[in-house]
C-alpha cells in the first residue's frame, strides 16, 4: 500500500492511500483502490474496508469476465423452462432474448452497466411496441438476477432503468377509435347472419358461444363436456388449449391466462339448447368413427372436436372467421378476440354492473373493459336523451305554443 500526504486547494491536508484490489471483472486489469482520510491510519482503514467489501461479495471475477450475455441467457432459459411456466410464455421469453442478443450477445456480463443497458432500451424503443420493450426489460431482469444469485455479478443493470414511452401522433390516436375494439349491434347481427347462412360445420355453435360468453378462443377449444352443466345452464372455464405446431395431436391443456380467468358463467338457454342438439349429433358421428377406426379415437371428451376426438385449435377458428367476414359489410380488422370486447358492450347495454362484467369475462384487461363500459354507457345516456325527445315530442310542443 502506498500513502502520501497531500494539500487541498482549501489549504487543508489529507492523507491518500492506494492499494491493489480484485482485478477489474470486465478486463482483468489491475484495479487500484484509492481512499482519503484526515490521518494516514484513517485513509489506510478506508482502503482496506473497500477491498474487503469487494472480496466479501464473493464474485468469481475470473469466471464472470469470460461469460457473455447470450451464454448466460441460454443457461437461465433452460432453468426457467423447468419452473412449470407455459410453453407460450417460454416462446415469448425466447423472442425477448433474441432482441437482447442483437445488442449484447457477445458482451461480457460484467461489462453491462446501468448506462449500457439504458442505451440498449433507448435503441430498441422506437422499433417495438412499448409492451414489447417492457417484456424485454422483465426478461433481462430475471436473467441478471439469476447471475447475481450465482455470484457472477454484483448489480442488476435493469434496476432503475427507464422504459422510453413513444408519443402517439394525432393521426394514430384518431385512427384507433374505441369502436374498432368491438362489434356494435348491427355488426354483430351482420356477422351472425353470415354464420347462419354461410357457416360451415361447428361455426354456428362456436361463434354464438363466443359472442354470448365472452370466453377466449383458447378457452373455447379446451372446453370439455364435463365443463357444461345443462341442468343449470352454466359453463365452467378452467383451462385453455395451447398448440404450438397446430398439429392436432400435439395439443397441451394449460391453466387459463390469470387466476381470475377460472370462472363459472351463466349461458342463455337458447345457446345451451344449441349445444345440447349439437351434442346428440356429435355422439352419432363419434360412434360411426369408432366403428370404422376403433383404435384411433382419442377420448378427450372435448366439446369441439374432430370425428377422431382431437380438439380443434385456435387457428381453425381464425380461418373460419376470416371466411365469414367476406360475407359481411364489416370493415373492422376482426379476430375471434373481438367477441370478448363485444360481449362486454352487450352486457353493458343489458345493464350489468362493471364488477360483474369483469368477473364474467375473467378480468382479461381491466383498462379495456372499463373503457368499453364507459364508452357504451355514455352512448346509452345520449340515446336516452334522444329517445325522451322522440317519445315526448308532443308534450314538449306545448312549450312552443304557451311560452314563445
Amino acid at each position: 500500500m502506498f500513502c502520501e500526504e497531500i494539500k487541498l486547494k482549501s489549504g487543508q491536508k489529507r492523507w491518500v492511500c492506494v492499494a491493489d484490489g480484485p482485478p477489474d471483472p470486465a478486463t482483468g486489469k489491475r484495479n487500484q483502490i484509492s481512499r482519503r482520510g484526515k490521518t494516514k491510519k484513517e485513509a489506510t482503514n478506508r482502503v482496506n474496508d473497500a477491498i474487503l467489501s469487494l472480496e466479501k461479495d464473493g464474485i468469481n471475477q475470473r469466471v464472470s469476465k469470460n461469460i457473455v450475455f447470450d451464454e448466460l441467457a441460454e443457461e437461465w432459459l433452460a432453468t426457467y423452462s423447468l419452473s412449470g411456466v407455459k410453453r407460450a410464455t417460454i416462446r415469448i421469453r425466447e423472442t425477448e432474448i433474441k432482441i437482447l442478443n442483437r445488442f449484447i450477445a457477445k458482451t461480457s456480463i460484467v461489462a453491462i452497466t446501468h448506462s449500457t443497458y439504458q442505451k440498449l432500451l433507448n435503441e430498441i424503443a422506437p422499433n417495438y411496441a412499448r409492451t414489447t420493450v417492457l417484456g424485454v426489460n422483465i426478461t433481462a431482469g430475471m436473467i441478471f438476477k439469476y447471475a447475481i444469485r450465482d455470484k457472477l455479478i454484483k448489480d442488476d443493470p435493469t434496476i432503475g432503468a427507464v422504459i422510453p414511452k413513444k408519443r402517439k401522433t394525432v393521426e394514430e390516436i384518431e385512427s384507433e377509435p374505441l369502436e374498432r375494439k368491438y362489434l356494435d349491434n348491427l355488426e354483430l347481427s351482420d356477422f351472425l347472419n353470415a354464420v347462419t347462412k354461410h357457416g360451415l360445420n361447428l361455426d354456428i355453435e362456436r361463434f354464438y358461444l363466443l359472442a354470448f360468453s365472452g370466453m377466449r378462443s383458447g378457452e373455447l377449444c379446451a372446453l370439455k363436456w364435463s365443463d357444461v352443466d345443462f341442468r343449470n345452464n352454466t359453463i365452467r372455464i378452467t383451462k385453455t388449449l395451447y398448440n404450438e405446431s397446430n398439429n392436432m395431436k400435439k395439443y397441451e391443456l394449460t391453466p387459463p391466462k390469470t387466476e381470475g380467468s377460472v370462472r363459472t358463467i351463466q349461458i342463455e338457454k337458447k345457446i345451451m339448447d344449441l349445444l345440447k342438439f349439437y351434442r346428440k349429433n356429435q355422439m352419432k358421428v363419434i360412434a360411426q368413427y369408432c366403428h370404422v377406426h376403433p383404435d384411433e379415437y382419442h377420448d378427450g371428451n372435448f366439446v369441439f372436436c374432430r370425428a377422431n376426438g382431437y380438439p380443434y385449435v385456435q387457428k381453425n377458428i381464425n380461418e373460419r372467421m376470416d371466411r365469414l367476414l367476406t360475407y359481411t359489410s364489416i370493415k373492422k380488422s376482426a379476430t375471434p378476440h373481438i367477441f370478448r370486447h363485444t360481449h362486454i358492450s352487450m352486457l353493458t347495454e343489458a345493464g350489468v354492473d362493471l364488477s360483474t362484467i369483469m368477473e364474467r369475462v375473467g378480468h382479461d384487461d381491466a383498462q379495456t373493459t372499463l373503457k368499453i363500459y364507459t364508452h357504451v354507457t355514455k352512448n346509452m345516456k345520449n340515446d336516452a336523451s334522444e329517445k325522451m325527445s322522440v317519445t315526448f315530442e308532443n308534450i314538449m310542443q306545448n312549450i312552443n305554443s304557451n311560452v314563445f
